[in-house]
């Protein structure tokens, strides 16, 4: 990871600060993304990063102002690490909330910031080829209602968290294709099991795998050399796993993208 830029999302707390540390221990230049300046300067103190980049993910417009300072400080992008992202029951207990565009807010949160980022970014990580971009999502997933993606019926928190998650692996599965032949690289993995995090420990009191696992599961997709050119792929762990059925299925990863591109504006 020597000479290498690595922009981390949600970096300030948990497994991203965590990843991100271990980062730059390995010689890479972080740059630590989180909501509140004063901690994630704290963090990028802490650890010795290479730079603080403070947005409200809930937000498209701080996401696109996001993408305009690392893109205006930075030539290239080696890895992105789209980490950041809220649970079943924080914030808001399992009741639904709305980001500021008006989406459902674990939907716009942990998956569609996400998407908008790397795409804005993707000059970025083509000049920085070979690159590398990792979602972290989750073993928990349920299939996409594309006639109420909302959940404006019949609200559960843990049923819009596990479509943000698989929307994550749907998206991770047509970016790579679309990059395939510009020497990017991208996976998605569920790095552990309820790791002692503090949206996990919000909504069930304890964790059961250790943080560092998820840590280990997560670097190893960023920086193992015999991950070089392995893409859209799905891993739980560090084993190559199924997605959900819907993950595989073309017209329904059509859908999602069509959809994503009209809510962030990109179409």
């Amino acid at each position: 990871m020597q000479g290498r830029t690595a922009l981390v999302t949600g970096a300030t707390d948990g497994l991203g600060r965590a990843v991100a540390g271990d980062l730059v221990a390995r010689g890479a230049r972080v740059l630590v993304h989180g909501r509140d300046r004063e901690r994630a300067e704290a963090v990028a103190h802490a650890i010795g990063a290479g730079g603080v980049y403070v947005a409200d993910l809930a937000s498209l417009a701080d996401v696109r102002r996001l993408a305009a300072e690392v893109t205006r400080d930075h030539p290239a992008l080696h890895v992105l690490v789209n980490n950041a992202g809220i649970g079943s029951t924080l914030p808001g207990d399992g009741e639904r909330m709305e980001s500021a565009d008006g989406y459902e807010l674990r939907f716009a949160v942990n998956y569609l910031a996400g998407f908008l980022l790397t795409r804005l970014l993707e000059p970025l990580l083509v000049a920085g080829a070979p690159a590398r971009v990792v979602n972290v999502a989750s073993a928990g997933q349920a299939p996409i209602d594309f006639d109420d993606v909302m959940l404006e019926r019949g609200y559960d928190g843990s049923r819009a968290y596990a479509q943000s998650k698989l929307a994550q692996v749907m998206f991770t599965l047509d970016l790579a294709d679309r990059l395939r032949d510009a020497g990017v690289t991208v996976t998605a993995l569920h790095p552990s099991t309820y790791m002692p995090t503090k949206m996990v420990l919000h909504a069930r009191g304890s964790g059961v795998d250790s943080l560092e696992a998820g840590v280990a599961a997560t670097v190893r997709l960023i920086c193992e050399p015999e991950l070089e050119g392995v893409t859209g792929r799905y891993f739980e762990r560090t084993s190559e796993a199924q997605a959900d059925p819907q993950a595989y299925d073309a017209d329904a990863r059509r859908r999602l993208w069509e959809l994503s591109e009209r809510l962030t504006g990109l179409a």
